[in-house]
């Protein structure tokens, strides 16, 4: 029987999730679900040192903000727990010392300032330091010293490392999922540390055990991770376990520019590169795509599309679409460069099809921070503005002339609308208003036109003024649907303050 799809994404609870690690985490999500899988949450708090307070709170609203919740996890324990990495520090000592039984790793006890002595030798003579199978048998190690040296050194608590060792002259096959098949040279591999003398495992040992553990069956990762492959495919082989597939996933590369997409790209250009806005302390916040007025399923559209395609021309995927669409062999090799103003296009698409009810009772809320109460006419306004919009943020943009009349107005268009005759044709206006009786939209447009149809008067000269009367900018909705929202007493009141500026 094939073995289960088991997935997970292991961030470091050492800042805020950066949307590339949002992407991946998106690509676990989509993995699992098309093989009815699991997609688990691990948290790989090993280094205390760089561990930041809520950090952990913070990926898991992000992830249920996004609607791709994970099956296990921290407060979702499931068979393999727990999975947090410091709460499963016993596990990686019998590991490492696994490995020391069979000589496939050794004890060094070179310290920080001999191994700088040996870097700094090897610069002066133009060459990199490795610490590896050319150099091992001279250096301060359990490969140079004798069992009972060893135990000693270790009996005294004299710090060390464990060493994974590496072999030599041997060609390393590595296969992945996305980028094909890859050959490492052995030689070119440096003698990875696995454990730390503080009880603490690095990356590299706790990682392959607890994949191991909790059967995982494909590490889809980030292409920073590339360079570990060849390690982490010799660890599974010198412990006998098979390894899991693996699918490193490209950069997500700056807007404009070389490089990798930066927390100070977003600073520079004006859109986040977190899911929500991060709040450290004595540092200003960073900002969020939710915070910022942006829908998650824009977000996740947005990435899903950021390295991968679905081979069709299709750009609009629901999340069950995603989840039926996506084949890890789609991805592509090379970066993916981002775009804001694409997710801005995204964003704009996922308003248009919002549930009307739910973007009005938002733009309600908008109004209510506002200091504006009066709701009552928001149900008719939304439907006339929201097809400019992009963000709720834009209804009140777009129609805030609804809730306060015009202090001034537009200058440019003032000089091009209001001339001599302005004032008679703006309170001929004014009359008709005061005039139609039950006030509909069809009902002013029917006595306003009748009018300007009857005297032979020029559209514009009638329409930009009433406009500008009304909204104070050549913007907006029909005029007449305007007035009509607005009501009799209101419409009068503008007009009025309008004729009053012209004199």
């Amino acid at each position: 029987m094939a073995q289960k799809v088991r997935v997970r994404f292991a961030p470091s609870p050492t800042g805020p999730l950066h949307i590339g690690g949002v992407r991946t985490a998106l690509f676990n999500y989509l993995f699992a679900k098309k093989n009815q899988g699991d997609f688990i949450l691990r948290i790989e708090d090993t280094d205390r040192n760089r561990y930041v307070e809520g950090t952990e709170d913070y990926i898991i609203e992000s992830l249920n903000w996004l609607n791709i919740p994970f099956d296990e996890g921290p407060g979702k324990e499931g068979n393999y727990g727990p999975y947090r990495q410091s709460e499963r520090e016993h596990l990686y000592k019998e590991y490492a010392d696994l490995l020391i039984s069979e000589g496939k790793a050794y004890y060094a006890f070179d310290t920080a300032e001999e191994l700088a002595k040996h870097r700094k030798d090897h610069e002066a003579e133009g060459k990199t330091f490795i610490y590896n199978w050319h150099n091992r048998e001279k250096l301060n190690n359990a490969l140079v010293l004798n069992s009972e040296e060893t135990q000693k050194k270790l009996d005294a608590g004299d710090p060390y490392v464990i060493r994974f060792k590496s072999p030599q002259d041997t060609a390393i096959t590595l296969t992945d999922i996305i980028r094909g098949e890859i050959s490492i040279d052995s030689n070119t591999l440096d003698d990875k540390v696995l454990f730390k003398s503080d009880g603490m495992p690095t990356y590299h040992l706790a990682n392959i055990v607890d994949d191991h553990l909790m059967e995982i069956s494909h590490v889809i990762r980030g292409e920073e991770w590339l360079p570990s492959l060849a390690l982490h495919q010799m660890l599974y082989d010198a412990f006998g376990w098979s390894a899991p597939e693996f699918a490193h996933l490209p950069l997500i590369m700056k807007p404009v520019g070389k490089g990798k997409l930066s927390k100070r790209d977003g600073e520079k250009l004006g859109f986040p590169v977190f899911p929500l806005e991060w709040k450290p302390e004595n540092a200003a916040p960073s900002a969020g795509y939710r915070e910022e007025g942006y829908l998650p399923e824009a977000v996740v559209n947005m990435l899903a599309l950021l390295g991968w395609n679905p081979g069709t021309e299709q750009e609009i995927f629901s999340l069950e679409e995603l989840v039926s669409a996506f084949d890890l062999g789609r991805v592509h090799k090379g970066g993916a460069k981002f775009d804001p103003e694409k997710t801005r296009w995204f964003q704009h698409h996922y308003l248009q099809m919002m549930d009307e009810s739910i973007l009005v009772s938002q733009f309600n809320q908008l109004l209510s921070t506002k200091g504006i109460s009066d709701t009552s006419i928001s149900a008719n306004i939304v439907p006339l503005l929201k097809e400019r919009a992009t963000f709720v943020e834009d209804l009140w943009e777009q129609g805030s002339f609804f809730y306060e009349a015009p202090r001034n107005y537009d200058e440019k268009a003032s000089m091009k609308a209001f001339k001599e005759d302005t004032k008679e044709i703006l309170s001929k206006a004014l009359g008709l208003m005061q005039n139609v009786d039950t006030f509909s939209a069809e009902n002013i447009s029917e006595s306003i036109k009748g009018w300007i149809t009857s005297n032979q008067i020029g559209f514009g000269k009638v329409m930009m003024p009433l406009r500008l009367a009304l909204v104070g900018e050549m913007k907006g909705p029909d005029v007449f649907k305007i007035a009509a929202l607005l009501g009799q007493e209101e419409v009068i009141n503008r007009i009025q303050a309008a004729i009053n500026f012209i004199d």
